[in-house]
């Protein structure tokens, strides 16, 4: 069986996107719901609105809990591969290594092909792509340089190009592989309908900050 890890992000959406297209389409999406707001593995911020983008594209869904801490968390993920007798994994990694090493590790051992579209592909390219792809928000900030206005914004040109300035400034990494931001897919090519936000609230610690979804639908696109 052909699966995507799915956190409801853009890298692993456009994962999906470019091995659908290149005859790779998955029929499963394993979903790691970690209870860590800390993972060092796992996307948190609104992970159970993944279910809707899921029925957005047609695709069987699973969630798979996991407590979160680190490297116990590879455990939960080996069984979950397991389970769904998986036999090729798309991921979103971009340049994580920390990430690819655990995850090709555990690929390996159970006999699975990894499948990384955006492996070593360039940030801002990638950027550029969900911004023509996908109506994508940015749903989390955590770097030195991110203010509040970048919370629940469209991942859009404007957007892009104002990253980008951040990273000539304060080294950034735009494709949020540094933890920087957190991201999620409201419409794609892939999607039948799109997602609508119905409401939502904002934290912000004057560092750290958080869309948070209250409740969403599918709607026509």
């Amino acid at each position: 069986m052909i699966a995507a890890l799915f956190s409801g992000g853009k890298d692993s959406t456009l994962a999906i996107h470019m091995a659908s297209e290149s005859g790779l389409k998955p029929s499963l999406l394993i979903t790691m719901k970690s209870f860590n707001p800390d993972s060092y593995m796992f996307h948190k911020p609104n992970i159970r609105y993944t279910s809707l983008q899921a029925k957005a594209m047609g695709i069987k869904h699973v969630i798979w809990d996991t407590e979160g801490e680190k490297e116990l968390e590879l455990e939960d993920l080996r069984n979950a591969l397991k389970s769904n007798n998986v036999t090729k994994l798309i991921t979103g990694a971009i340049a994580s290594e920390y990430q690819k090493k655990r995850i090709d590790s555990i690929c390996k051992e159970l006999g699975i092909e990894p499948i990384a579209p955006l492996w070593g592909m360039d940030q801002e390219k990638e950027l550029r792509l969900v911004s023509e792809k996908f109506d994508a928000l940015i749903t989390k900030i955590a770097a030195y340089g991110l203010d509040e206005s970048f919370i629940g914004s469209h991942i859009n040109n404007e957007t892009v190009e104002r990253l980008l300035s951040l990273k000539k400034k304060y080294k950034i990494n735009v494709a949020f592989e540094g933890g920087e931001a957190e991201s999620f897919v409201l419409d794609a090519p892939m999607f039948k309908k799109r997602v609508n936000i119905t409401s939502y609230h904002i934290t912000w610690d004057g560092t750290v900050g958080e869309f948070v979804i209250d409740s969403a639908e599918l709607a026509k696109k």
